[in-house]
């Protein structure tokens, strides 16, 4: 099977898990489950949840059986895409071709929006309460709060300004690495190789954005703090960081090292 379909496959598998878990929503006011609904159904590349399925997948394990981690994953990574377009953060009317939820629901309805998905991912990760589980769910909170996405967070909205590479570091790869670690805790794995793999791979994307990012020549991005040619040289120094990570992890590599391509090559 080529990357693309498997890459279609899982996410396909993904996007049918969330659709079911999102009819179940039955949240009052109605507004707070249409909020949520709205954000969380918007689709994307589900880069994060196809990771997990991918190493779960290559390590011959059912991956639809993890399904609720992945939607937690994807919880996560929703409710901080809502934050970050309010106009206290990144100011964004639009998301992913469409308004931005506070756009469509107000400012309040967003943040609250956000704040409930952020504490429904803590429920569905607290539905196993095996240790290996709850090995797994330590790390996306540690990968998404004060130790990572938050701190990167802050880092880029600080007026004294930050290293970027803590700001790509927190705020980006820490929430792509933690699916593969998760992954590899869930399948008996060592999680260090694929932390060192997943770190790789979350610069390589923040960077490979900044330079497909039209507004990339202001603010804080690779491109305007490097230029676009060491931008360039530098997606291409995390790409080939990665393909040496990649060896040393125990599962059938295949689909991750085209990953790697699919990532460095991309477009949009």
């Amino acid at each position: 099977m080529n990357m693309q379909i498997k890459y279609e496959l899982f996410r396909a598998s993904f996007e049918r898990a969330l659709g079911e878990f999102c009819s179940k929503f039955r949240y009052r006011p109605h507004t707070l489950s249409e909020s949520m609904q709205y954000s969380l159904l918007a689709g994307g590349k589900r880069i994060r949840p196809v990771l997990f399925y991918s190493v779960l997948d290559a390590a011959g394990y059912d991956f639809m059986a993890e399904s609720d981690y992945a939607i937690a994953i994807e919880c996560i990574h929703t409710y901080s895409l809502i934050h970050d377009d309010l106009p206290a953060m990144d100011n964004d009317d639009y998301r992913r071709g469409k308004p931005s939820n506070h756009k469509v629901f107000g400012e309040a309805n967003a943040i609250l929006a956000g704040d409930a998905l952020l504490t429904l991912a803590f429920e569905l990760l607290l539905g196993r309460s095996d240790e290996t589980h709850l090995a797994a769910a330590r790390v996306l909170a540690h990968a998404a709060g004060a130790h990572g996405m938050v701190a990167g967070q802050v880092a880029d909205l600080s007026p004294e300004g930050e290293d970027l590479q803590f700001i790509h570091e927190h705020k980006t790869a820490r929430l792509i690495s933690a699916p593969l670690e998760m992954a590899a805790i869930l399948t008996g794995r060592d999680r260090e190789p694929f932390a060192a793999f997943g770190h790789a791979l979350g610069l390589l994307f923040q960077v490979t954005d900044d330079l497909l990012d039209e507004g990339t020549e202001e603010g804080n991005t690779a491109v305007s703090v490097y230029g676009r040619s060491r931008a360039e040289a530098l997606a291409d120094r995390y790409a080939a960081t990665c393909r040496e990570a990649i060896g040393s992890l125990d599962v059938d590599t295949e689909f991750l090292r085209s990953v790697v391509e699919l990532v460095r090559t991309r477009t949009a």
